[in-house]
């Protein structure tokens, strides 16, 4: 793959994982095309890589159409995508009958239904090359419902799961599907969590890690490594000690940004 310039699509790039993927590809001289809803954030990053082989696109994945639109101008710019990555994603506070119904579809709409949005244009090139790889930022966090983040845990889940049924339908036409599930990454989602963040990862360390499993195209990762061990762990406990365990957990301030 590194003999002929990479081609990378990529959401959420403004800040984070998205910005630190980013700035990890174009150092490796690919080509990358991002996507974010704040055009400033964009533009500044551009700047600092003038030399970059760029497309910049202010879009929010909520809009599946301007998600299309930006899709097809970086494949007819660029060529077919190598690596499309489906990272951006939103985590709010929300408790059910506190009246957060829009928070609730707000961040399924960006962290589950923006995923899905974010494949659909590239299926069809990618399929007829039997080439490409798509990744999707699913979470430790999806691996049990924690309490005060109903929304985030249930996006997560629900992208892991959309990951595993695209994994098996991409096998056959050639095309990899790999599921990154961060633990606590340094990034603007984490900086005001009340709570300890074990194992906190640096976000460039993260990309560093998350691309070398892109590249081997391995089906599901998570990094750090002690957050495997301990979503393995949240797995395996039973309801009634999870519940006991977890129900005066601190929990992420709701919130009415959407």
């Amino acid at each position: 793959m590194n003999a002929v310039r990479l081609k990378v699509f990529i959401t959420g790039a403004s800040s984070g994982i998205g910005q630190a993927l980013a700035e990890h590809y174009v150092r490796r001289g690919a080509a990358v095309g991002l996507v974010a809803r704040r055009a400033d954030s964009l533009a500044a990053f551009a700047a600092r890589f003038p030399d970059a082989s760029l497309s910049l696109y202010p879009v929010d994945v909520r809009d599946a159409a301007a998600l299309a639109d930006a899709a097809r101008r970086f494949i007819a710019e660029h060529g077919p995508a190598d690596v499309v990555i489906a990272n951006a994603g939103v985590s709010r506070g929300v408790l059910t009958g506190e009246g957060d119904l829009d928070t609730f579809r707000a961040v399924m709409d960006i962290n589950y239904y923006g995923m899905v949005a974010t494949f659909e244009p590239f299926i069809a090139s990618m399929t007829a090359a039997r080439r490409g790889t798509l990744v999707g930022m699913a979470s430790v966090a999806g691996v049990r419902g924690l309490p005060g983040s109903g929304a985030y845990s249930a996006s997560k889940a629900a992208a892991a799961k959309y990951l595993e049924s695209l994994r098996v339908e991409m096998r056959p036409l050639g095309v990899a599907v790999v599921t990154i599930a961060p633990g606590y990454v340094r990034s603007e989602m984490t900086a005001h969590n009340p709570y300890p963040m074990p194992f906190l990862m640096n976000a460039d360390r993260f990309a560093e890690k998350a691309s070398r499993a892109i590249e081997r195209r391995v089906r599901y990762a998570t990094f750090p490594w002690q957050m495997r061990v301990a979503g393995m762990l949240l797995h395996a406990l039973p309801r009634w000690l999870y519940d006991r365990l977890f129900e005066r957990a601190p929990r992420k301030p709701r919130t009415s940004e959407q």
